[in-house]
């Protein structure tokens, strides 16, 4: 197997990437105050130095009181924030990368003994199935958060990112409306299908859309999905190729250009009942149902998954040619690399240049520490 394909351009759009490795957003909670400082801007650098084509940074929150569920997460609204996350952007920049800020809001997720000052929101009040936590929203509520997540776009544009990335995923605010098990509503932004259930989502993205304008280069608009949940890792919201298509369909419709699709392990196939698509992956099959570009990703280059990281396990290094396979034949578009990233800055460069004996594997005490 030949790594070329991993480093050969993509180009969607206005956005020109030299390789096709993405910086996956991965939580670091070490914005002091909600505002991002120059260790963070350092640490995005060293991996655009290391080779990495985007980076995704950690998810940034919009302006809702309870957006985030932990203290250190960095907010992308307020002038000092803001700035703080302008100088992340010109430190990328100035290396010659591409950047974009992972635009979120936590909904009533929790993550420790630490709590927003104003009840958390969600759809129902809930925050798995049949577990109370905070306060359902107001259709007031739900336009004031489009409207939040529209601001972060223009802010992103006003701050010169490259493009963003809105979190949908792993059971926060926008992934809470797409499950059933946390979405209980009986309104427009509720139902019994996934595509009613998407509405809240497609709203954003057309707000998102309309308040960067037609000319934002590049305007390149990534959603995150995901099917498993940290309330439940074996919740699926598409359970045929069917329902994905009613979920993933219209989401692209509304404005989406590139779908990240997040999978435990990306070599998994989504629905392995299904003979004769060659085990297509969450991002294979999101790609050949709704045509949109796609990054897949799960444990690449490592032999466990993230849920082992959050015991506090690391994870030794894996082979690549189940990837370099799966790109050749054009089942995905992008892949994004996390925990591997966080260890080894410079693991693009080595898996460019062959030096695979040097790669190494995830350690978990880099978690706590900007390197």
């Amino acid at each position: 197997m030949s790594d070329n394909i991993l480093f050969t351009p993509f180009a969607l759009k206005g956005l020109q990437l030299p390789n096709r490795i993405v910086m996956a957003p991965m939580t670091l909670g070490m914005a002091k105050e909600g505002i991002p400082g120059s260790a963070n801007a350092e640490y995005y650098r060293r991996r655009v130095q290391g080779n990495v084509g985007l980076i995704l940074t950690e998810g940034t929150v919009v302006n809702r009181p309870d957006s985030r569920n932990m203290a250190g997460i960095p907010f992308f609204h307020g002038e000092a924030a803001l700035a703080g996350c302008k100088g992340v952007a010109e430190a990328v920049h100035a290396a010659g990368g591409k950047i974009g800020p992972q635009i979120w809001h936590t909904g009533s997720m929790r993550a420790g003994e630490w709590a927003p000052d104003a009840p958390v929101e969600s759809p129902s009040g809930l925050v798995g199935p049949d577990d109370p936590r905070g306060v359902a929203m107001t259709e007031e509520d739900i336009a004031d958060t489009v409207a939040a997540f529209a601001q972060a776009a223009a802010d992103a544009k006003r701050l010169g990112f490259d493009t963003l990335e809105l979190h949908g995923a792993h059971g926060y605010l926008i992934d809470q409306f797409f499950w059933p098990g946390t979405n209980k509503r009986t309104d427009a932004f509720g139902g019994a299908t996934i595509h009613e259930r998407s509405r809240f989502a497609a709203d954003i993205v057309r707000a998102v859309r309309a308040a960067v304008g037609p000319d934002f280069p590049p305007i390149l608009l990534i959603l995150r999905v995901s099917q498993w949940k940290q309330q439940d890792y074996k919740a699926r919201l598409a359970t045929s190729p069917q329902e994905m298509t009613e979920w993933l369909a219209p989401l692209v419709e509304a404005g989406v250009d590139i779908l990240h699709c997040s999978q435990r392990r990306f070599w998994e196939p989504e629905f392995p009942e299904i003979d004769g698509e060659q085990g297509l992956n969450f991002a294979g099959w999101a790609k050949k149902l709704t045509g949109a570009a796609t990054i897949s990703v799960g444990s690449v280059g490592l032999t466990s998954d993230f849920f082992a990281a959050f015991g506090g396990e690391g994870s030794g290094t894996a082979a690549l040619d189940n990837l370099y396979s799966r790109m050749e034949r054009d089942e995905f578009d992008l892949i994004a690399v996390g925990r591997v990233l966080l260890s080894d800055a410079d693991w693009a460069a080595k898996v460019h240049s062959g030096q695979t004996e040097a790669l190494r594997g995830f350690n978990a005490a880099d978690l706590a520490v900007l390197a």
